[in-house]
């Protein structure tokens, strides 16, 4: 099946790195969304706001969706769902410097940057960012909608719940599990399970 053109939601950081990785893949992006005009370093066009992608058929375009996260936020998971509930495609993009297992499964929209790694029967959930240089060992589960900060390390068999934020480089030893809606502070050492909305920093890390 032949790739089909791209639109980018958003044009901030987040969606410059995403924007670079589809262009390294040589797709085609007919441009991007922004609440109000702005200008794209890579010269796309000014599409217009997140509505202009309903005048597109779901059909003959997939999405990108630029929108980054530094804590926990339902943003990226809303509009995931409302132009999925449309019957819109997201794109899975994966940077070409990122070592992507043969029997890792990668779900819809998942955004892998430069360097990531991820082993061995990992199991990556939908709108999920695996951020620049983190590593997914062998046998992780990591639920929808979580960003997985850069530098992170999860040791082997890891499981994450939806909608957690792990914060840039943190690690986590094998085997434990973490909920959903919980964040984990930059650079905490995690070595005992942590609940479901819950917030842990520090080494080892504590919840607070």
């Amino acid at each position: 099946m032949m790739n089909k053109p791209i639109i980018i939601l958003g044009n901030g950081g987040h969606a410059s790195v995403l924007t670079e990785i589809m262009l390294l893949q040589d797709r085609e992006i007919l441009g991007f969304t922004a609440p109000e005009e702005q200008i794209s370093f890579y010269g796309l066009e000014y599409l217009g706001t997140d509505e202009i992608v309903e005048t597109y058929n779901p059909e003959e375009v997939e999405l990108v969706l630029g929108l980054g996260t530094v804590r926990i936020s339902t943003v990226r998971q809303s509009l995931f769902e409302e132009f999925k509930n449309q019957g819109y495609i997201f794109a899975t993009c994966v940077h070409p410097t990122a070592i992507i297992s043969t029997t890792a499964i990668l779900a819809e929209g998942v955004q892998i940057m430069a360097g990531a790694i991820v082993q061995p029967h990992a199991q990556i959930g939908g709108n999920t960012i695996i951020n620049t240089g983190s590593i997914i060992e062998h046998d992780c589960v990591i639920g929808s909608h979580v960003h997985v900060a850069p530098g992170v390390t999860l040791s082997g068999n890891v499981h994450i719940g939806v909608y957690s934020h792990i914060g840039t480089g943190t690690s986590i030893i094998q085997g434990i599990k973490i909920g959903g809606n919980t964040l984990i502070g930059a650079g905490a050492v995690v070595i005992s399970n942590i609940g479901t909305h819950k917030k842990a920093f520090g080494v080892p890390a504590k919840e607070v």
